[in-house]
């Protein structure tokens, strides 16, 4: 426990504020919607479902400023890039971005069922109180007539007893665009579940740009008004505390109190997004601009199992160890982008990617790429993007684990330290790396090219780590994979266990790739 909070109080501490910030958000708004006198008439018909309703509609602004920021992945490059002087556990923070995006989404989940089921009473309530005919002060304010709509007088977006839910939630801005919003966002994140993103990513691709439409509705929701207060004239004219409990006097010309007159809560989910989304659109753009930039494909390599390699030249290209971009072949498809790992080191004079069939988009560029007599395919390059194996070089001792293509972000790590050895880079800090390779039967990796190569079969990772650990009693080493959940798990457990609470002692630090 004590080196999990080591090596984790930076996240932790993150997310106890942003959770902090969902729960004083939600609490004060709530508490605001069930004093404030503006809403005293409201709550007379909605209760406190009138609170839920607006408190979860704070926290979907908020968490809605912050759920595109965690894929602005120029953003997080620059950073990283200014962030190259911070400490190790700052920037190991830039990795968690995809984890910090679904936590996000999920809570912007939970505060939609908040709303809606509130707002499912809300309208419950307003339609029966639109039914009322006792002369309960709900039934009056509910029957403020339908001619007054112009003046602003209205509370009751039912305005007549033939009026249903239904037709007010298709027929209103805040009703359409809600269920708009509802059925995008159920789309999203069904679509992003593990096994859909594995087995089909081209639905996960194209049901997640529905953001679009979610971003869109989000901003025009409130444009309706259709949750009302009272106007501070009217307060003024006749206070709610005073007249509410002679209501049924309003019309006569003798009484101090006249009815009261409302108007809608003007929209606010435009300020929230408005920043992100212009952050967003210039990161778009700046892709789109280096997409549309010349790629020239130097050379082509067909690897056993299906393995395609890539090698490429584009004019102002330039890269670190570990770094990814995003690959798209229009003869394909115009639209989607795939992310694959650089293989080549920053040294050389080429980039290359080794792409594996894995799905249909693959199968058909290694398909299109097999054609002896048909013209290269065009290819688009988005990138580089920067990940945790940037970091390699700063570790003294650096664990390499690949699962089966994953292997591809080591050599390029790999081909990197060669090069350096070659120079006498002295700022180069590993000093051990452990074994990488593909197949033992060959004199060379068939990735890297290089002799060493990784053993076969799955280690004992505790005697691993024990014998990292023994062998390297005071030094700083780098645990990074590329492989499945299960085994980042595993790693994960024993870079805890084996790092000791003295920070003079050897220290593990845990880098996944995260695309």
């Amino acid at each position: 426990m004590g080196n999990w909070v080591v090596n984790h109080w930076f996240s932790v501490l993150f997310l106890v504020v942003w959770l902090g910030l969902n729960v004083f958000l939600f609490v004060d708004a709530f508490l605001k919607y069930e004093k404030a006198d503006k809403y005293y008439y409201t709550r007379k018909i909605l209760g406190s479902t009138l609170a839920c309703a607006r408190a979860s509609a704070l926290c979907l602004n908020f968490n809605s400023m912050l759920i595109l920021l965690p894929v602005c992945r120029n953003l997080l490059s620059f950073l990283r890039g200014t962030c190259s002087f911070c400490s190790r556990t700052l920037r190991k923070q830039l990795d968690h971005n995809l984890t910090f995006h679904k936590l996000v989404a999920y809570m912007i989940c939970l505060h939609t069922a908040i709303h809606i089921i509130a707002h499912l009473f809300n309208f419950d309530r307003y339609s029966r109180s639109r039914q009322d005919t006792s002369g309960s002060l709900a039934s009056i304010l509910s029957s403020l007539s339908h001619d007054e709509q112009k003046g602003g007088s209205w509370l009751n977006p039912i305005q007549s007893r033939n009026m249903t839910v239904e037709y007010v939630t298709f027929t209103s801005i805040a009703g359409l665009t809600g269920v708009i919003m509802t059925i995008a966002l159920i789309l999203m994140v069904t679509s992003a579940t593990e096994f859909i993103r594995r087995s089909y990513f081209e639905v996960f691709w194209y049901t997640h740009h529905l953001f679009i439409f979610y971003i869109l509705g989000l901003g025009i929701h409130g444009i309706g008004g259709i949750v009302r207060g009272q106007t501070e004239e009217s307060m003024n004219e006749s206070h709610p505390h005073k007249c509410a409990g002679s209501f049924e006097m309003w019309n006569d010309h003798d009484s101090h109190c006249r009815r009261p007159k409302f108007e809608g809560h003007p929209p606010e989910s435009w300020k929230w997004i408005l920043a992100p989304v212009i952050l967003y659109i210039c990161e778009r753009i700046l892709r789109f601009y280096r997409s549309q930039q010349k790629v020239v494909i130097t050379k082509v390599v067909m690897h056993p199992s299906k393995v395609l390699e890539l090698q490429m030249n584009k004019r102002g290209f330039s890269m670190e160890v570990g770094q990814y971009i995003f690959v798209n072949c229009p003869s394909i498809s115009l639209l989607e982008w795939h992310p694959f790992t650089l293989t080549s080191a920053p040294e050389e004079d080429f980039f290359s990617i080794h792409i594996r069939a894995a799905g249909d988009w693959t199968e058909n560029l290694i398909r299109a790429f097999e054609q002896q007599y048909s013209p290269i395919p065009r290819i688009e390059v988005d990138g580089p993007f920067g990940t945790a194996s940037e970091d390699v070089f700063q570790y003294e001792v650096a664990v390499l684990v690949g699962a089966g293509i994953g292997v591809t972000p080591f050599a390029s790590i790999l081909k990197s330290i060669w090069y350096k050895f070659q120079c006498a880079d002295h700022n180069l800090k590993t000093k051990k790396v452990g074994h990488a390779a593909l197949n033992f039967d060959k004199a060379t990796d068939i990735v890297t090219g290089l002799k060493q190569k990784t053993s076969f079969g799955r280690p004992m990772w505790d005697n691993e780590f024990s014998t990292i650990a023994t062998s390297h009693p005071k030094s700083v080493v780098g645990v990074f994979l590329c492989g499945p959940q299960t085994l980042a798990k595993s790693l994960h457990k024993c870079c805890h266990r084996y790092s000791s609470l003295d920070p003079r002692k050897v220290q593990f630090y845990f880098n996944k790739e995260n695309f």
